[in-house]
């Protein structure tokens, strides 16, 4: 969470901060396009991830109606699977930043989702944060959007098969990153494949990617928001991660594992975002050639 103290501590003017860029940035929305080869997908199964990270809704900045934007601009680029990956609730509120926005509202947004395979949700260090993660169980199920928790769901795209699994999330109600008191199991999670199919993990902070065996093609995460706040000769103000800034933002190759991470779409701590735009990710896996732009 980016606070106060943070801004003092880059030495950052007032106005530099808080000048218009720094307050509409939040508002603004891009959308980042990856093309994955891992050697443990088929490169004959194409597939078109859209992921939706850290969505931290709250009034005014991050309504209903602003989610219903970012729902369609998604559906705008013809997902085949669409991967919520966690963070839907805000803790500003509880600052007095802010107010509430229900999840129900929030996950009769998402439902509008777009996608032949579906879209499904994993629950953030936020959501478990608030009332146990019921919020947004409650919310999302009811309007049929499926939250995965050390689960895997097998499915078919055009007669191949493959894995998604959704893991628990790795902080816990009330748990910090540089601790481990959370849900996650990836040892059980793993156990759940039942065939040779490839497999891709959806977890809400990326520092698990350190523990996942190359049996998995793909992890996706969120969390980091890239930084929130990524000043120019400074680098981000904070980096939630055990691992400083090694999986803050973006496609990241390690042993031949490949991890997407995502700069997510909303805020922590504070309302602004500066050099990191919230975003779609668009992630093409298979075919042998990028997408055309």
């Amino acid at each position: 969470m980016i606070t106060r103290r943070h801004l003092l501590k880059a030495g950052l003017a007032t106005p530099f901060l808080f000048g218009g860029y720094a307050l509409a940035e939040p508002q603004r929305l891009v959308v980042t396009h990856y093309h994955v080869t891992p050697r443990q997908w088929p490169a004959d199964l194409k597939l078109k991830i859209a992921v939706i990270a850290d969505i931290h809704a709250i009034n005014p900045w991050m309504t209903p109606d602003h989610v219903d934007g970012i729902v369609r601009a998604t559906n705008m680029q013809r997902p085949d699977i669409v991967l919520l990956a966690g963070d839907y609730e805000a803790s500003m509120p509880r600052f007095k930043i802010g107010s509430w926005v229900s999840m129900d509202d929030c996950g009769r947004a998402l439902s509008r989702l777009q996608a032949p395979l579906g879209a499904y949700a994993v629950l953030g260090n936020h959501d478990v944060a608030t009332n146990g993660g019921e919020n947004v169980r409650r919310g999302f199920t009811s309007h049929g959007i499926p939250v995965l928790e050390n689960a895997a769901r097998r499915i078919v795209k055009d007669g191949k098969p493959f894995w998604l699994l959704g893991l628990g999330d790795q902080y816990g109600d009330g748990g910090r990153w540089n601790s481990h008191l959370g849900y996650d199991d990836l040892p059980g999670t793993l156990a759940r494949i039942g065939d040779d199919a490839p497999a891709i993990l959806l977890a809400h902070e990326p520092d698990i990617f350190v523990d996942v065996p190359d049996r998995v093609a793909l992890t996706v995460s969120g969390h980091t928001h890239g930084g929130q706040v990524l000043i120019p000769g400074y680098g981000p103000l904070v980096v939630p991660s055990r691992f400083g800034s090694r999986f803050r933002y973006g496609h990241i190759v390690e042993n031949d594992r490949h991890l997407v991470v995502s700069g997510g779409l909303g805020t922590s701590g504070i309302p602004i975002r500066f050099g990191v735009p919230p975003e779609i990710v668009l992630i093409t896996l298979g075919a042998s050639s990028p997408p055309l732009a």
